[in-house]
């Protein structure tokens, strides 16, 4: 009798520790959350850019879960990286990546995005390089794969030396030292061009055009007085990708107005008591001032300046005109300071 009381005792015992157990020591004070109700979405804006250096990888924290709802925290990313040698590399082949990277995660700011960074380094020349990442908000509540990144990695050629700008009439020229080096030292392989990068009135660069194979760049999309910044970058290419130098030193070009205005036409002129009247049609430009009038004698091989007419006229009296037969000739002005000047007109010839 006595060994029945103690086997109940003991599955007493038992069902209460079963009890405490389930009830209130897994700590639930509610029905427990399925999994996929806190599982994130996946990124899918995973994105690379290149440098001397080696990669930065950026994409951006997801917001909701793959239900729909918000995520608060992200608690940790899982970065895969594979590293291919370019000779046994195979298209239609699994990537092999390694073991993942771990990379801290955060909060995410109420109503607003977050960018995740990390940058690679030790990089290995002749490799191709694959990307993926995962997000976790829990121990078990991992993400699917992101989109994958991938890029061929070679010594980048050396940054581009003696830049220059040239500021003309309406165009800039930017010229630099050709590049035949790696930035380890040894001869550049591969086909080496030029990427020009073009910032305007202290703004930031940003490419321009394509990458040239000559070590100049005429720049002719520009304004004349504003201000351009210039930086040039080399580029290598191979049949497996591109690699890029740093970008060179800045230089600054102002294009400069050097054209006259259009020459002034159908230039008439006739002998009056109070002198020698020459007039002439009115040139069409924005920028134009007046005109200048020229005379010469028919014993003088170049003309003579005699006078200076601003707009709204165009007539002028040579009050001073000798009496013997003379050539006249005009030309316009622009408002620049020193003027551009139009070729001189047709000269007319004036009796006496």
């Amino acid at each position: 009798m006595n060994g029945c009381r103690g086997r109940l005792r003991a599955v007493v015992l038992v069902a209460a520790i079963l009890a405490l157990l389930f009830v209130g020591g897994c700590g639930f004070k509610d029905k427990p959350v399925p999994p996929q109700h806190v599982v994130p979405q996946p990124v899918l804006d995973l994105q690379v850019e290149l440098d001397e250096k080696g990669a930065t990888l950026t994409w951006t924290y997801p917001k909701k879960t793959v239900t729909g709802g918000d995520i608060e925290e992200i608690d940790e990313f899982k970065l895969y990286r594979a590293e291919v040698p370019a000779g046994s590399f195979c298209p239609t082949c699994p990537i092999p990546y390694d073991a993942p990277i771990a990379v801290p995660g955060g909060l995410l700011p109420p109503g607003a995005g977050r960018t995740a960074t990390y940058e690679v380094r030790g990089l290995r020349p002749d490799n191709f390089y694959f990307f993926k990442v995962r997000s976790k908000t829990g121990w078990w509540t991992e993400s699917q794969d992101s989109n994958q990144v991938s890029f061929f990695w070679q010594t980048p050629p050396a940054t581009p030396e003696g830049v220059s700008a040239t500021g003309g009439d309406g165009k800039n020229v930017v010229q630099w030292q050709p590049v035949d080096r790696r930035s380890d030292a040894t001869p550049a392989a591969g086909t080496v061009r030029y990427q020009v990068y073009r910032g305007v009135d202290g703004g930031a660069v940003a490419k321009i055009g394509e990458p040239v194979v000559a070590a100049t760049y005429t720049d002719t999309t520009v304004e004349n007085g504003r201000v351009y910044a210039y930086r040039v970058q080399a580029v290598s290419t191979y049949a497996q990708g591109t690699v890029r130098s740093d970008l060179s030193e800045t230089v600054e070009a102002r294009p400069v107005d050097r054209t006259g205005p259009p020459v002034p036409g159908r230039v008439e002129g006739l002998r009056t008591e109070v002198g020698v009247k020459i007039f002439w049609d009115h040139v069409a430009a924005e920028d134009l001032a007046g005109y200048r009038v020229y005379r010469r004698t028919g014993g003088e091989s170049k003309p003579t300046l005699v006078g200076d007419v601003n707009l709204p006229h165009n007539m002028f009296v040579d009050a001073k005109a000798p009496g013997v037969p003379l050539f006249y000739s005009v030309s316009g002005i622009d408002t620049r300071s020193p003027a551009n000047e139009s070729a001189r007109s047709t000269e007319i010839r004036v009796d006496n």
